[in-house]
């Protein structure tokens, strides 16, 4: 069976990790540790990884700052499932950062990768959107891991390059296969746990949607997994397949689709 799609890639932004994030939304909390699953079916939807995402881009697009908006999408959306520390975090008068390494601060910051010109802003930036909740160390540093590695991959860097530039940057060991990695790697929300076997699928991968198939192969914390996999594949290979976003877009509602068509208009070069 075929599972890659071989039909037009639409030059997107953005919708890697929405698109990644709702394809393994499904298996989340139902693992399939294989790569011949649907695409899209009946559960796929956006969850928060997606909805924070969205938050991070309409912040770059209106210039409102990473916490107002983060929390007012958070707020806006609240059944998208949220961690348990982050539903504190958005519904108190004054929130400050919890001091997380989870990987939501790496789910979120695809926008970053595609908003900045020069390495110094985007790690800046990735800091900056991750602190207002995950100021842990491992937490800044998953966010901007994932940042970098979009705008490296958008502008042309190749795979080796790339996994040399993240495993020396951040010290994330990229050389493992995933082979090896997923006979005993289950769900990890951390983003010592996340981020590095999602690169890896990214880089494992020939096409954006072995780079999701992949990601959601490890039986992990799928959507996450997928939407990192997702949004550095979609910068590397140029967009992501017509027949998906056609499928995501049937799924967003259309005020969260007008955040993903103006960020485009935006920061697409």
């Amino acid at each position: 069976m075929n599972t890659h799609s071989n039909g037009k890639i639409l030059p997107t932004c953005l919708l890697g990790a929405l698109a990644g994030d709702m394809i393994g939304s499904v298996y989340e909390f139902n693992p399939y540790k294989g790569t011949d699953f649907p695409l899209f079916g009946e559960g796929s939807r956006l969850t928060d990884d997606s909805i924070l995402t969205l938050a991070v881009a309409d912040s770059l697009i209106s210039g409102g700052s990473y916490l107002e908006r983060i929390r007012a999408y958070a707020l806006a959306y609240p059944k998208s499932g949220f961690g348990g520390m982050f539903r504190e975090w958005m519904h108190d008068p004054d929130p400050r950062p919890y001091g997380s390494f989870g990987n939501g601060s790496a789910m979120r910051v695809s926008p970053v990768g595609w908003a900045f010109e020069t390495v110094d802003e985007v790690l800046n930036q990735a800091k900056a959107s991750a602190v207002v909740t995950h100021n842990h160390p491992e937490g800044v540093k998953g966010a901007q891991a994932v940042a970098l590695a979009i705008f490296l991959a958008r502008k042309g860097t190749d795979k080796e390059h790339l996994r040399a530039e993240i495993s020396s940057r951040f010290g994330y060991d990229l050389s493992a296969r995933l082979d090896e990695i997923r006979p005993g790697y289950g769900f990890d929300e951390t983003c010592q746990k996340t981020v590095p076997p999602a690169m890896i699928a990214f880089l494992e991968s020939e096409n954006f949607e072995e780079a999701v198939r992949l990601a959601v192969s490890l039986g992990g914390d799928a959507d996450t997994l997928a939407a990192i996999s997702g949004s550095i594949a979609e910068a590397y290979y140029g967009g992501v397949p017509e027949e998906i976003v056609n499928q995501v877009r049937q799924r967003t509602l259309p005020v969260l689709w007008g955040v993903v068509a103006a960020f485009g208009k935006k920061f697409r070069k």
